[in-house]
């Protein structure tokens, strides 16, 4: 599965932004879409999860209640809608796969930036 990540930007706090990623091969209902970001010197961390199916949505606890993660099967595409932007949230965001729950991320997109300004 190949990923394509897009949607990044500059929001003030408070706005919202969605990123989309586009994926490209075959792609079954196992698979687990997932969204992770990597802020400045820091470990790059998860956001949040979904099969492809659409089951087992899975959030990081401070993004919950703030982001969606959701896809569309006609489209190949996933994506996650972020409200309520916070500056911490500032980071490059990586859209990634696996085959199931519980195996490796081993697909990755490239990373698109997301700053939110105070």
């Amino acid at each position: 599965v190949q990923l394509q990540a897009s949607g990044g930007g500059w929001v003030q706090s408070g706005g919202s932004l969605r990123l989309s990623c586009a994926a490209s091969g075959r792609i079954f209902g196992s698979y687990v879409m997932a969204w992770f970001r990597q802020a400045p010197g820091k470990d790059r961390t998860f956001v949040g999860s979904l099969t492809w199916s659409g089951g087992d949505p899975g959030y990081e606890d401070s993004v919950k209640g703030r982001f969606t993660i959701s896809r569309d099967i006609a489209k190949k595409a996933v994506y996650l809608q972020m409200n309520n932007l916070k500056p911490e949230d500032t980071a490059v965001y990586y859209c990634a796969a696996a085959v199931r729950l519980g195996a490796p991320y081993d697909s990755w997109g490239q990373g698109t930036q997301v700053t939110v300004s105070s």
